[in-house]
Order: C-alpha cells, then sequence, then structure tokens
C-alpha cells in the first residue's frame, strides 16, 4: 500500500499556481525530506496531504483510499486520524499541563477508556524520554522538550504518516540532533512514514533518506547521498 500518491498534480492557491506536474509516492515506512527556497511551496505540498490546501488536478492518492481531489469535507477527520502532524511553533495547549495537552487529543479521536488513555498517554511519553514530565505546563519545558510532547502528541494515535514541518526550526543543534533521531527511530521501529521540511542540509548528510527539491514551481527527486549502503561499499573497496 502507498502511503501518498500523487500523479501529475497541480497545487494553485486563489488561482496562483504554487506547485506544477507533482509526482511522487511514500511507501510504508519511507522517510523523505522536502527541501527547496521559503515560498517554493513546501509547506502547501504537506497541506495538501492533510486537506488544508485543495488539489487542483492530478491523482493525489492517500492510503490507497482517499483521492484528495474530490474527498468530501465530511471524511476528513478519519483521514487525519491516520496522519500526525509536528508543527515548527509547538501548538500546544497552554492553558494545561503535558498529561492534559495529550488527553485532550485522545478524547477528541474517539478514545473513551480512561485507562487506556492513560496507558496510551505513559507509552508516548516515555518513547519521547519525558515520563516524568506529564504534570508540567508547556512554558516551564524547553523548546526541545515541548517538540517532543509535540511528536508525543502526534504519535499518539499510531498514525501511518507523519507530516513535520521545520521541526528542529527553533531548536540548538544539539536538540537539534535528538529530534531527528526520535523521527528516523520511529520510522524505522513502527514502520510510520515521514515527509519533513528542512532547510538544515546536514540533516540530510546525517540521517539520509530520501530528498524532495521545490523549485520554480516543480519537485524533483535529488539522489540520496552518504547512504549506509554507499559506507559500506566504501570501507570494502579501501
Amino acid at each position: 500500500m502507498s502511503i501518498v500518491n500523487y500523479k501529475n498534480v497541480d497545487i494553485h492557491i486563489d488561482s496562483k499556481i504554487i506547485l506544477e506536474n507533482v509526482n511522487f509516492t511514500l511507501e510504508k515506512g519511507d522517510f523523505a525530506y522536502i527541501v527547496g527556497a521559503v515560498g517554493s511551496g513546501k509547506s502547501s505540498l504537506i497541506k495538501t496531504i492533510y486537506g488544508e490546501v485543495d488539489v487542483h488536478s492530478g491523482t493525489a492518492l492517500l492510503f490507497d483510499e482517499y483521492d484528495m481531489c474530490s474527498l468530501r469535507r465530511n471524511k476528513l477527520p478519519a483521514l487525519r486520524k491516520r496522519i500526525g502532524i509536528v508543527f515548527q511553533d509547538f501548538q500546544l495547549l497552554t492553558d494545561r499541563n503535558v498529561h492534559d495537552n495529550l488527553d485532550f487529543v485522545l478524547r477528541c479521536t474517539g478514545w473513551k477508556n480512561k485507562r487506556e488513555r492513560e496507558e496510551r498517554i505513559a507509552e508516548v511519553l516515555s518513547l519521547v524520554e519525558l515520563s516524568q514530565k506529564g504534570y508540567k505546563m508547556p512554558h516551564e519545558l524547553s523548546g526541545g522538550e515541548q517538540q517532543r510532547i509535540v511528536i508525543a502528541r502526534a504519535i499518539l494515535n499510531h498514525p501511518e504518516l507523519i507530516l513535520a514541518d521545520e521541526p528542529t526550526g527553533n531548536l540548538d543543534n544539539e536538540t537539534g540532533h535528538r529530534i531527528m533521531k526520535l523521527l528516523h527511530h520511529i520510522c524505522r521501529n513502527d514502520k510510520t512514514s515521514v515527509l519533513m521540511i528542512t532547510h538544515n542540509e546536514q540533516w540530510l548528510e546525517a540521517y539520509p533518506a530520501r530528498v524532495l527539491h521545490c523549485e520554480k514551481g516543480h519537485i524533483e527527486e535529488r539522489p540520496v547521498v552518504n547512504t549506509l549502503e554507499n559506507i559500506i561499499t566504501e570501507n570494502k573497496s579501501n
């Protein structure tokens, strides 16, 4: 099953052409970066995936089930439940603590059993190594801790796809590495596909994956460099 399958997709906003003839697929367990200059259409592309920006034309199929060209608005909640979104600016609820931020999402997405909610909250906090921070208010956490809570929130419903928009953009280098390791761990261990926007070229080398480059209204896939297979091949030849 393809997670994302875009063929000849055009994206327009207010009659302005953002991207044309977009062709790419994302399979289960794939990790892909979206790169490009500011205003090149990166954010607009991922917004079409969760239905905030409409697809103008082409074939835009998610999970081999949802056609974003014809999807009815009442189908969006079911689609979005299968997608986790990680924002650069966190967007945590400031009037409640970490635990209640996560519990709010679970209750809104149909988790009625309190014990099951508590178990899931404990699981995701453990995964992001913040088990002892459930009682903290968002403003009491560092930027890196807040971003890890945002990732915990994104994976609450066991999503098949994570969309991450500059998740390390406001973080220092060391904390950024921690976030990158966490996202790649989730991708590798849970087979969750990840589509991540970044301006940070060092991540492409430190954590190799597919690279989709937005430029002049089009998307091209760049060759992956420094992959594990390349490193092994180089070591054998030396």
